[in-house]
């Protein structure tokens, strides 16, 4: 899913360095199945001169068996972006044709398109899709450039089923670059795929970007970036050595890098609040504001995106084997793809280099804490409702929550079998047992394959508790078992509820605790602090001097100068002492032999012999 800066191991990592509907859509029934057609074929149309209009245009060209009507139908969502977007609004200029003569078409409902031939031939569709929006399962557009999804853009023939072949071609201004998951077919800007979900999972940049290459853990691996000359220099040399750090330790995990070519795909953009990505089977879209580039925080995102190349785009729930693009797929198991994603993020950059154990530590800590602040939810609840987004701030929170359950998960298992069996080990299994047999995996199966890494062990309680339940995480007697001690303390603090991160000299926030002062101000993720007060923000010590030069002004209001895009503002913050629960994560010096081995282990993702 599109991972946001708000919350999980990106946040935390940096402190150191009207809603959709719920339910199946509905349609008019009943009504008769497309007939067979064949020859599909796409064609994609975007230049300097319909970037005039933000307008993508778009051709779908098939040979029809007979007058039968074909229904054309457009999904409703993109995988990975639990949300439904209906991306039949963004047609427009609809039509159909035969030998060049118009054919009869009408709407069976408000994405399907019921086109009526007049014999068996040839037929062509075409439309106009507007790009105006900077979401990455969306499409977006510049002067010189367009972002693209295939869901947006993609009609498929209902009641064939989705494993037709098809070919896309793609027609640009002469010296514009196109970058797409999609193999070769032969020739510039042509492209194919074997069934239609490779094909809406492989998004599009067309334009004017800068684009190179290199061997990455054996396969290689692109970086296309916009708008060109943005990423370059050391920041780019940075997130190329980064990526390099993070393949290889999650290869590991699977036993395979399962894409012949990867690619990152950028956007970074000034008037974008922050950093989000979405995941693709060999690819992965970020939109970033340009102050990420160079960072770990970016590093983080990456990590995240590409482990999903593993878990969820081929290891993911039951619900969700085969994707239908006309309607939610709720799972009570997106703890899983996302959290699990979340805390393998953070092992790839620490067993990679990336980060150091400490660093990995106070990540964790940061999540505790992001965690420890919302109102309690059970991980398979917050799966369920992410399809709404609840507006009591738990609507992401299976990313840091999942992430923490995963360690939990990791220790036990490593503590039940002496450190000889890991979570890798469950993940490993579960990929060779259900992707590799072309099915998704089941509750059962999920902790069925936990019970037998840990040797046997019964995990039903810590289900019921910590995952069907909303008890909070048992640190203190987990944590130990991989030398990791709770502490907490508590106290009553000047807090302008807000996290933050330093890049050289910039402080960025990246959450921003809600109903704090922070939150009445104003003040968002992504904003960048210029001055709190008397206080100039200039790195991470700002919130030391900010509680020892206001600790006497409670109640009093002060300004605060933020940046936002590239405007300054000024808002006002209201002192406040806040009583705050001091709770901490730290390595144990004085852990007992198999704590300490099983923390090397989770550190380096090895076991013991």
């Amino acid at each position: 899913m599109s991972r946001q800066i708000s919350t999980g191991a990106a946040a935390a990592l940096l402190l150191l360095l009207s809603p959709p509907a719920a339910g199946a859509r509905q349609r008019p029934a009943p009504r008769a199945p497309t007939p067979a057609v064949a020859n599909i074929r796409y064609e994609l149309r975007f230049d300097s001169a319909t970037a005039r209009s933000r307008h993508v245009k778009v051709a779908m060209r098939f040979d029809a068996a007979g007058a039968a009507p074909v229904l054309l139908s457009v999904p409703a969502w993109t995988p990975g972006a639990y949300e439904l977007s209906n991306y039949a609004r963004n047609i427009s200029a609809f039509t159909a044709t035969s030998a060049g003569k118009p054919l009869v078409w009408d709407k069976v409902d408000y994405d399907t398109w019921r086109v009526r031939p007049t014999a068996a031939g040839p037929v062509e569709v075409g439309f106009e899709f507007l790009a105006d929006t900077l979401d990455n399962a969306m499409a977006w557009s510049k002067p010189d450039f367009l972002m693209v999804n295939g869901t947006n853009v993609f009609p498929y023939p209902e009641g064939i089923g989705l494993d037709y072949p098809s070919r896309v071609s793609v027609t640009t201004s002469p010296g514009w670059l196109v970058v797409t998951g999609l193999d070769s077919d032969g020739g510039a800007g042509r492209y194919r795929a074997s069934n239609y979900h490779d094909l809406v999972d492989m998004p599009f940049f067309v334009g004017r970007i800068d684009l190179d290459s290199a061997q990455v853990d054996g396969a290689w691996h692109r970086l296309a970036s916009y708008p060109a000359g943005q990423l370059r220099g050391a920041s780019r040399q940075t997130l190329w050595k980064q990526i390099g750090q993070i393949v290889p330790p999650q290869s590991k995990v699977f036993g395979e890098t399962p894409w012949t070519h990867y690619s990152t795909m950028l956007i970074f953009d000034p008037g974008f609040g922050g950093g989000a990505a979405l995941e693709h089977q060999n690819s992965h879209i970020g939109i970033y504001n340009p102050g990420f580039m160079g960072t770990a925080l970016l590093a983080s995102i990456t990590a995240h995106e590409i482990f999903h190349a593993w878990n969820v785009k081929r290891l993911r729930p039951a619900e969700m084997v085969p994707y239908r693009y006309d309607r939610p797929a709720p799972t009570t198991l997106l703890w899983v793809s996302e959290g699990i994603t979340d805390y393998y993020a953070d092992l790839s950059l620490v067993r990679g280099g990336v980060i150091d154990s400490l660093i990995f530590l106070n990540v964790t800590d940061g999540k505790r804490e992001a965690v420890d602040q919302k109102a309690p939810v059970a991980l398979e609840d917050a799966s369920l409702s992410t399809w709404i987004h609840p507006t009591d701030g738990t609507s992401d929170i299976y990313y840091d929550k999942g992430s923490l359950a995963g360690l939990l998960l990791d220790i036990q298992i490593r503590d039940a079998s002496d450190n000889r069996k890991s979570l890798d080990d469950v993940m490993r299994g579960l990929y060779q047992a259900s992707y590799k047999r072309g099915r998704g995996f089941t509750t059962a199966e999920w902790w069925s394959a936990v019970t037998a890494a840990a040797g046997g062990k019964s995990f039903a309680d810590f289900s019921a508790r910590y995952i069907d339940g909303r008890e909070p995480f048992p640190w203190t007697e987990v944590g130990k078992l991989a030398g990791i001690r709770y502490l907490a303390d508590s106290s009553r603090v000047i807090r302008a509820g807000v996290n933050t991160v330093s890049d050289s000299a910039r402080v960025f926030v990246t959450a921003v605790t809600s109903r704090s002062a922070a939150d009445a101000a104003g003040i968002e993720p992504g904003d960048q602090l210029i001055k709190v007060g008397e206080i100039e923000v200039t790195g991470d010590d700002w919130s030391d001097r900010f509680r020892a030069r206001y600790d006497g002004a409670v109640g009093r209001t002060i300004p605060v100068v933020i940046r936002r895009g590239e405007a300054d503002r000024t808002v006002q913050l209201d002192i406040r002492r806040e009583l705050v629960v001091t709770a901490t994560l730290e390595w144990d010096r004085a852990a007992n032999p198999k704590a300490a081995r099983i923390r090397h282990g989770i550190l380096t993702g090895t076991v013991s012999p």
